[in-house]
């Protein structure tokens, strides 16, 4: 529940994997894999994931780049697209999507760490425009149980996009602690995960 979920949508299955294990060996969590449009759709309905990686080619009368459009009107999650396709054209059609990155086949795990922890970063910049900063205060107010200031702290550092390692680093506490602390605050919040987190410090401070 702590971690951040990632959709993998990837048609071929070796590459799929060495993802999820990339993703795994870093503390992110493989929400699904998918190896077609429709899976995918599917995945992204029942597992609500915090981010995805899209490949545009899937060999179907779908690409990615329909997969974010539906991502856009449905889910509101940062993605990155993950191809070997870098021509002119593709490019163009997968900006009109405003994706938070792109990287382009063959890629290293270094790449596809840093191209994730700029897109939470970013999407949580476009995110939270109209609200950029928590005040414990406000927020405490509305819910039955106060945040405590160590578990204010971490999802003030969550609602900014930072990735769990990043969070861990910045109040220099152990993961298993911080992941304590993401549990007791999801369940003070009543969510699930990082994303309905995000939504719901956002709204307790419009209310």
């Amino acid at each position: 529940m702590s971690g951040i979920k990632v959709l993998i949508v990837e048609d071929e299955p070796l590459i799929a994997k060495n993802i999820g294990m990339y993703l795994n060996n870093h503390d992110y969590e493989v929400a699904g894999i998918a190896y077609d449009p429709e899976e995918a759709f599917f995945q992204l309905k029942k597992n609500q994931p915090d981010l995805a990686i899209l490949d545009i080619n899937l060999e179907s009368d779908k690409t990615g780049i329909d997969i974010a459009d539906y991502i856009n009107r449905n889910n509101f999650i940062p993605f990155i697209y993950l191809t070997s396709y870098s021509d002119k054209e593709t490019l163009e059609k997968a900006k009109q999507t405003n994706p938070s990155g792109f990287i382009v086949k063959p890629f290293n795990e270094k790449t596809l760490y840093a191209s994730i922890e700029i897109a939470l970063a970013n999407h949580a910049t476009q995110a939270n425009r109209h609200v950029r900063v928590l005040l414990p205060d406000k927020i405490n107010k509305q819910l039955t149980a106060p945040l405590s200031e160590r578990e204010f702290d971490v999802m003030r550092l969550l609602y900014e996009g930072k990735t769990n390692q990043q969070i861990a680093g910045s109040l220099f506490i152990a993961m298993n602690t911080l992941k304590k602390h993401i549990n007791n605050a999801y369940f003070k919040l009543d969510v699930t995960g990082r994303t309905a987190a995000i939504a719901k410090l956002r709204d307790c401070m419009l209310q």
